[in-house]
């Protein structure tokens, strides 16, 4: 056993995890609530995993009400060392077709009217965002790509729309003008609500459409992209096959950005201005506080 524990969060066709031993269930509620679904905990190549389904038990849950900060926060408190977000989502470029990954590292974030931080009145703290994923965790999972035979690309911009609806043509030309990768619904907050609890997250985008862009295309159908969807989940599964079997022969160290200590200098209300049961609750995911 090595003290990698990996939470997956499993995106638009990936609701279960194959392979896994010692598999149990983790009921945690979070002070931000509940999140989207019981973890699902068990070791794979002797790498501990968490999984959670962003979109709940039989994908019940749609993009804007997604419990970003609940799931994050249940993460953390499961003991998770760092995130790998799997999402299913439309290109933006030609060469990106249906059936490609994507290793993102950079957002545009277009979401409205979400809860984007743990923090807030009573104790207010700035996260830097500007590389918002892990370079260790992101390349970690792009070299597993390549070696189970996925078409995967080190490196992109996801642009999160608020859905749940798709695209117009002209927002999806816009964003194509702004030399954007990839599109879709889920990464943020959440890639914001991980950095706030101190866990390296990386993200994987596979490309199911080409969004509503391309001259010839048929505008997104949701059958299409599930049925892309399904040769894309089974290739998520190989890559994190591989990548535990990588993990299994390393001993994990803290990430070289600095993520886990982030928040030390993040936090501008001094100490004895904070709130005490604000303090509190955050505690949960920052226990260094107390």
């Amino acid at each position: 056993m090595t003290n990698w524990k990996l939470g997956i969060i499993g995106g638009s066709g990936l609701y279960s995890l194959d392979g896994l031993e010692n598999v149990r269930t983790q009921s945690i509620e979070t002070p931000w609530g509940v999140p989207s679904a019981d973890l699902t905990l068990g070791t794979l190549n002797g790498v501990e995993l968490v999984f959670l389904p962003r979109h709940g038990t039989g994908h019940v849950i749609p993009p804007s009400k997604v419990p970003y900060d609940a799931n994050i926060a249940a993460l953390k408190m499961a003991g998770c060392t760092d995130i790998i977000a799997i999402s299913a989502c439309g290109s933006l470029r030609e060469e990106y077709a249906p059936g490609h990954f994507v290793v993102v590292d950079q957002y545009v974030d277009r979401s409205q009217g979400r809860p984007r931080s743990f923090f807030g009145e009573g104790c207010v703290a700035h996260v830097p965002m500007a590389d918002p994923v892990c370079s260790r965790m992101s390349q970690l999972v792009f070299e597993a790509g390549e070696a189970a035979g996925i078409e995967i690309t080190r490196g992109g911009t996801y642009l999160v729309m608020e859905g749940p609806q798709f695209s117009t043509r002209a927002e999806s030309e816009l964003y194509r003008s702004w030399g954007l990768d990839v599109i879709g619904m889920t990464n943020m907050p959440e890639a914001k609500f991980a950095r706030e609890a101190e866990l390296p997250y990386a993200a994987i985008a596979m490309v199911t459409d080409y969004d509503c862009w391309r001259e010839g295309e048929e505008s997104v159908d949701v059958a299409a992209v599930l049925a892309v969807m399904r040769g894309n989940t089974e290739k998520a599964k190989r890559l994190l096959t591989g990548l535990t079997e990588q993990l299994s022969a390393v001993e994990r160290t803290p990430s070289p950005d600095g993520i886990e200590t982030v928040l030390d200098a993040a936090i501008v209300t001094p100490p004895a201005s904070r709130d005490p049961e604000f303090l509190a609750r955050l505690e949960a995911i920052y226990p260094r506080l107390g």
